[in-house]
């Protein structure tokens, strides 16, 4: 056995299993990347109005594709000094937009604008930056109608990536307990239950989604679609997860444990509860954060159709909408913008999932 197995398997001793899966992760340093990405992301859309200059719906007909302004912000003045950051005002010319250096606009901090909600119950106005009118700031440009693409981004960074954490938690609450009385009760539950879990994973996923949204219509606003589209991705989304639960407590129950917990005269829900589904909780964690773009994936494409979230509201799916012109999409191509974050996101993701699992596997040494 070589010194580094050795070192491992003596730390390995004095940590429970949280802890080694913990240990372990940490060593893996793209896993703990996406996580610092995801935490930033997340951060982001929970402080969206504080961190845009703008609100999501925020227009100016005068600043129409308005091209991105994150690399013309000036630090120099024009005699050469350092000063505080500004941006010049903007002149519209045949040929687009062009910078009109007679009007100089400092980026101010702490700056009053658009109000907003924070979780819907702290409100302000107060916004992490932005420039006096007639001056605009847009650092990713903006849109068809003078809207900023940085404000959109961070206030459909609500919806897009809270789709995900809200949706799993709900399908895999149903997983987790339909699997695991399959698993343990057997008889008809467990045939009725496996049955339902077949035909849902029998159908493709996505044509599955777009038949129950267009069920409910399209007269619904954009919070009612919202809840719609959890529900409908929660619906889907549990099958899988219940059908490797009960096979997980299938192999647990006739553990010594369990054996002990029914001598004792322990109920079976009280068994089920306190000792067999938590020793499921490594694979559900897992399985949760390798699910979570697949969630996000949805509600963006749903978006992009037009049968998710509606303008006014910001999603990055509706944004990536005005994509679907191909003169927006040559001549403004910042209007993909979306596209990146989604991608960093799914990304994100996929390889922290992929590190827990890895974390989570007795067999690994990390």
């Amino acid at each position: 056995m070589s010194a580094r197995q050795s070192e491992v398997e003596t730390t390995s001793r004095k940590l429970s299993t949280r802890g080694i899966a913990w240990t372990k992760l940490r060593r893996k340093k793209t896993a703990m990347l996406s996580l610092y990405v995801l935490v930033v992301l997340y951060a982001g859309a929970l402080f969206a109005g504080f961190v845009s200059p703008y609100s999501y719906a925020h227009r100016n007909d005068a600043a129409q594709f308005h091209p991105p302004m994150l690399t013309s912000v000036h630090i120099f003045n024009s005699d050469g000094g350092l000063t505080r950051p500004f941006v010049y005002g903007g002149s519209t010319s045949g040929s687009g937009y062009s910078d009109d250096k007679s009007r100089v606009f400092p980026i101010r901090f702490f700056v009053r604008g658009d109000p907003y909600a924070i979780l819907w119950v702290i409100r302000s106005d107060i916004h992490l930056f932005g420039v006096d009118e007639p001056g605009a700031i847009y650092l990713f440009g903006s849109d068809l109608f003078g809207r900023d693409i940085f404000s959109r981004i961070m206030f459909g960074s609500q919806i897009s990536l809270s789709v995900g954490i809200v949706g799993i938690i709900i399908s895999t609450t149903i997983g987790v307990l339909v699997g695991g009385l399959a698993g343990y009760l057997g008889g008809a539950f467990d045939f009725v239950s496996m049955r339902l879990v077949e035909v849902l994973l029998a159908i493709p996923g996505l044509y599955f989604i777009l038949i129950l949204r267009q069920t409910f219509g399209n007269d619904l606003d954009s919070s009612q679609v919202y809840f719609l589209i959890v529900i409908i991705l929660s619906f889907i989304g549990w099958a899988s997860e219940a059908r490797v639960v009960r096979g997980m407590v299938l192999a647990l129950k006739e553990r010594e444990f369990v054996l002990a917990a029914q001598a004792l005269g322990l109920g079976k829900f009280r068994i089920l509860i306190r000792h067999i589904l938590p020793n499921t909780m490594s694979f559900v964690i897992v399985t949760a954060t390798l699910t979570v773009p697949f969630y996000i994936l949805s509600e963006v494409a749903l978006s992009f159709l037009g049968v998710g979230i509606h303008e006014p509201e910001a999603s990055w799916g509706n944004m990536l909408s005005a994509a679907q012109n191909v003169r927006f999409l040559t001549d403004f191509t910042w209007i993909l913008t979306p596209g990146v974050f989604i991608l960093i996101a799914v990304m994100a993701w996929n390889i922290l999932g992929d590190g827990l699992r890895d974390a989570a596997d007795p067999r690994t040494l990390g």
